[in-house]
């Protein structure tokens, strides 16, 4: 099955809400979410989609990942569980450094050993640690920042 990937619109909300909700619970069991569920409903009905660059991943009408960018920063990706593994995830990546080609950066908890590793294989570094004070889990986290290598392509670029 090849995912369609596409543009989210409004009629979209309601199943992207109910895919993070679902993937929110089975990668990260242990992290306290801040809002009950209507409350991520309402976030992306009235949020996410209309005011961000908000992308999905389908096949059969079944929403299979989300990927929300915004100036730039990649505010969330998030696959539906039993797709992750499976090349999604990467499509996501590389359609993210599309969108920004000037670079990324983003935030995860610092529990999240799969989705650190997954971005580090991705070229994102790892450059602030905090304790969790400033976001609404209160939960440790980590920044990672993608950078392109413009130097590669200068220095590729002036050969002749």
């Amino acid at each position: 099955m090849n995912p369609l990937f596409r543009r989210a619109n409004d009629t979209d909300a309601a199943a992207l809400a109910e895919l993070w909700l679902r993937s929110y619970s089975s990668a990260l069991p242990t992290v306290r979410r801040a809002h009950d569920d209507d409350a991520v409903r309402r976030w992306f009905a009235d949020v996410v989609v209309p005011h961000r660059e908000t992308w999905l991943a389908a096949a059969d009408d079944t929403i299979l990942g989300l990927l929300v960018l915004s100036t730039d920063e990649l505010e969330q990706l998030y696959l539906d569980p039993a797709w992750q593994g499976k090349g999604l995830g990467d499509r996501f990546i590389n359609l993210a450094k599309q969108r920004r080609p000037n670079g990324l950066e983003l935030w995860t908890f610092q529990v999240n050993e799969p989705a650190r590793r997954f971005y580090a294989r991705h070229g994102f570094a790892e450059v602030e640690w905090t304790d969790g004070l400033r976001n609404e889990e209160q939960e440790p986290d980590v920044r990672s920042v993608w950078q392109p290598d413009t130097a590669g392509i200068t220095r590729r670029a002036g050969r002749g």
